[in-house]
Formats: structure tokens, sequence, C-alpha cells
């Protein structure tokens, strides 16, 4: 499988969480918090591979320009985690919920379009085929742990 293919579709199931639920009126608390439940959820798992496997392997290229791509990429999961870490001890009700659910999706976004249009790209030309297929067995096989965990 292909590591990035797989990201990207991570990518897609965040944003169509996020856009379901910017589509609930203020009433429609559960399924609030049963998407942000789901989001949460994806994007923890999400950043765990990209941080075990996949960003170590592009920092080993040498680049700096990667290993800087990286670095930015690793504060923006740094800042996502922690706004769904104040979200868990929110309801949907309450006053900040909504807002701080926006700053997570525009955080993400920012995140999936520097991803998508410079740290992808340049690690499939750096990283090369094979390796890229190692990394994608081995993100996927984590990813089906960390989905059992959660469960």
């Amino acid at each position: 499988m292909d590591p990035i293919s797989l990201l990207e579709k991570d990518h897609r199931e965040a944003k169509k969480l996020f856009q379901e639920y910017e589509g609930l009126g203020e009433a429609a608390l559960q399924k609030k918090q049963a998407i942000f439940d789901a989001v949460s959820t994806a994007l923890m798992i999400h950043m765990t591979i990209e941080e075990e496997i996949f960003y170590p392997a592009v920092k080993s290229v040498r680049s700096k320009e990667m290993k800087d791509e990286v670095r930015e990429a690793d504060e923006e999961h740094h800042v996502a985690k922690m706004l769904i870490s104040e979200l868990k001890k929110l309801k949907p009700g309450d006053e900040q919920f909504d807002a701080k659910v926006t700053v997570l999706r525009e955080n993400i976004e920012h995140h999936i379009e520097e991803e998508e249009g410079e740290l992808f790209p340049n690690s499939r030309r750096l990283l090369g085929r094979e390796r890229l297929e190692q990394l994608g067995s081995e993100m996927e096989d984590r990813k089906s742990e960390l989905t059992d965990a959660y469960a």
C-alpha cells in the first residue's frame, strides 16, 4: 500500500466529518458529540502513524527542507492534540465547544494543505517506491492496531 494514499484517505475522512459537523444545528448536541468523538479518534490514529512511522522516514532522507517540513507538521499536531484534549473536557452545549471545533478544523485543513502540497510530493520523490511500499505496510499494520485499541 502507498502510505501517502493512506494518509490522504484519512485527510478526506477528517474533512468529511468536519463538514458533517458544520451542517448541524445548535440542538443536535448528541450528533455533535458523536462526530467529535469520531474525528478526534481518527485524527489521533492518523497523527500517531505519521509521528511513529512516516515522519521519521521522511527525516531520514537528510534534507534540511524535509526536516523543516516535518518539524512544522509536528507542531501542528501538537496544537491539534491540545485542542482535542480541551474539547474532551467540554460538552457540545458549552459556550466554547463549537468555536474550538472550528479552530481544530482550520488547523487540520491548513495542515492537510501543507502536507499534500509540499511534504507528500517531496516524500514521494525522495523516498522512492520501494521504501514507500514498506512504510505503507508498516503504517497499515499500526493503524489497524490503533483502531482496535480505540474501539
